[in-house]
């Protein structure tokens, strides 16, 4: 028989399993890990009227894992363009353009999503399915969330390690070098991964309490009542 057993804190558990993944996959696609400085340039407006001035645009180009923006210089004017720099050549291009360690870090960045991925689906079912191969689900996820959390710090760490590449110190100078951005600054994206990597240690952390609320003498005696939805502070 299917029980469905909501608390507050396996509600919390789930949705702050969701958030964290979300957190993580944003920072992942995004490419704005490393913020260049700052230029200007003239922006020209699409049209044939020669009697249209040019336009002046402050820009600053950015660097992820494995994407940057930019401006182009096309047909007489910029374009903005952000996507991949590996451009197909995927792990076996130039460790200067893409270096080791920003393939290492992405490798562990995707073994961590893929059991942040599993722990979403997890914690969706923990609401009808108490128990994964006879063990808590809560515990079993709260687990691989930790799990999950240590391969994120690694990548973290090894995401500096790789700022002495061709490709960062084109942006950020000469004096780039690993640990050390030179000109450049960090973003929103890297920030993002340290708070989303953190909120997985926390929901590792929840992940007990909602196992301890969902087997509480609350939510069995609601069981014993032939209740099939049970909802429980």
């Amino acid at each position: 028989m299917c029980y469905v057993i909501i608390t507050v804190r396996s509600l919390l558990w789930t949705l702050l399993t969701l958030v964290a993944t979300m957190a993580v996959v944003s920072s992942l696609i995004s490419p704005y890990w490393i913020m260049g400085t700052q230029t200007v340039v003239d922006i020209k407006p699409v049209t044939n009227d020669s009697s249209v001035s040019t336009s002046k645009e402050t820009f600053q180009s950015s660097i992820g894992i494995y994407t940057r923006c930019t401006k182009l210089h096309l047909v007489g004017r910029y374009v903005d363009n952000c996507a991949s720099f590996i451009e197909g050549a995927g792990f076996d291009m130039d460790s200067e353009q893409f270096s080791h360690f920003w393939k290492a870090c992405l490798f562990m960045y995707g073994v961590g999503l893929a059991l942040l991925t599993f722990t979403v689906i997890t914690a969706v079912l923990s609401l009808c399915v108490r128990a994964i191969c006879k063990k808590s689900i809560f515990t079993v996820s709260g687990l691989i969330q930790s799990i999950a959390g240590l391969f994120l710090i690694v990548a973290i760490l090894l995401y500096p390690a790789g700022w002495g590449s061709t490709r960062v110190r084109r942006e950020c100078g000469d004096t780039a070098a690993p640990f050390e951005l030179g000109d450049c600054s960090l973003g929103w994206s890297f920030y993002c991964c340290i708070g989303g990597t953190i909120l997985v240690f926390i929901c590792s952390v929840l992940s007990i309490q909602a196992e301890r609320a969902t087997s509480s003498d609350k939510v069995e005696a609601e069981i014993l009542d032939g209740k099939y939805l049970v909802c429980v502070l």
